[in-house]
């Protein structure tokens, strides 16, 4: 089988020959159908996100396959069910053995592509805004990367929770992308100044930031009273420095969210957000974007389209 794995941090990951794996105790074999990619892939790749694995190791964090095997303990999921399952890595191959109790099944209404890319930017937006934020109906949310992969499902989400949604994102294009998953206003972050036109709607009571750098700064500064700001993540390459006196006198608080994290503390919230999400698609309140499709072979290609910033949505990767 293929598998596109990273070797050395040193160098780029490439497509390798490997012999199909063997599921052991409370594991299953997939036959992978398709593999959605995240941020964290590009950071894996250079050895700097908080979860890379000892190298040699399979790129691709969440997938969407059919059992062909099971370990000797495994009850459920069984052969022949598709299930989407986000184990942390081997997803960017033909097969790969991930942990039983992770897999969920996937309602025939979603396609492969839609659930390989599902469970990581809903589950961090829907658990973000609800159980960290507290978003509130009325309250007024604001979305900085609003059309990169977590930020548009922030915009979805934020409207189906009855805000008034605020997309930041460069250049028209990706504007229309916020535009059409439901943002009631728009700023360009290449010609706006974020915080001056924030402010001119109102300010923000919720702040959804998977960017930082100059972004979160704007962001802090056209916040209201008692607002949330939400860090997901430093797409930008910047962490920001918080100031600690206007967190102070606002009575601003800055969550900090790991989705990932869950996994580990406390799976009951991801597999109950899971759970409703899963019900919202099946509703037709949720309409994925997947800006590209590749193939195995041009799975290097697909992470340059996140590393240059030219996808929108969802990239996924399909053996």
């Amino acid at each position: 089988m293929r598998a596109f794995q990273v070797t050395s941090f040193d160098a780029p990951p490439t497509l390798r020959d490997l012999d199909v794996p063997t599921p052991g105790p409370g594991e299953v074999l997939l036959d992978i159908a398709a593999c959605g990619l995240n941020f964290a892939d590009l950071l894996m790749a250079k050895g700097t996100y908080q979860d890379t694995p000892a190298t040699p190791f399979t790129l691709g964090m969440e997938v969407c396959g059919t059992v062909i095997a099971t370990g000797d303990d495994v009850t459920s999921p069984s052969v022949g069910t598709r299930v989407a399952v986000f184990g942390g890595q081997g997803g960017l191959a033909e097969k790969g053995l991930f942990p039983a109790a992770l897999c969920r099944p996937v309602p025939d209404t979603m396609p492969d592509e839609i659930a390989a890319g599902f469970m990581v930017a809903y589950g961090t937006s829907h658990l973000a805004l609800s159980r960290r934020a507290r978003l509130q109906e009325g309250e007024t949310l604001l979305v900085l990367g609003a059309a990169g992969g977590v930020g548009l499902t922030a915009v979805e989400i934020g409207k189906a929770m009855g805000a008034t949604v605020i997309a930041v994102a460069r250049g028209a294009d990706k504007l229309a992308v916020a535009k059409a998953a439901g943002a009631d206003h728009l700023i360009d972050s290449d010609t706006d100044d974020i915080k001056t036109a924030v402010k001119a709607l109102g300010g923000a009571d919720v702040v959804y930031d998977p960017v930082g750098g100059a972004a979160f700064k704007a962001a802090l500064g056209a916040c209201n009273r008692e607002a949330r700001v939400i860090i997901i993540g430093f797409a930008s390459g910047e962490v920001p420095q918080i100031p600690a006196n206007i967190i102070l006198v606002k009575n601003i608080s800055v969550i900090g969210f790991y989705w990932g994290g869950y996994l580990a503390f406390n799976p009951k919230a991801l597999t109950e957000s899971l759970s409703e999400l899963m019900d919202w698609h099946a509703k037709g309140k949720l309409k994925p974007h997947i800006s590209h499709t590749l193939p195995l072979d041009q799975a290097a290609d697909a992470l340059e389209l996140m590393r240059s910033r030219k996808s929108t949505g969802k990239v996924v990767v399909t053996p």
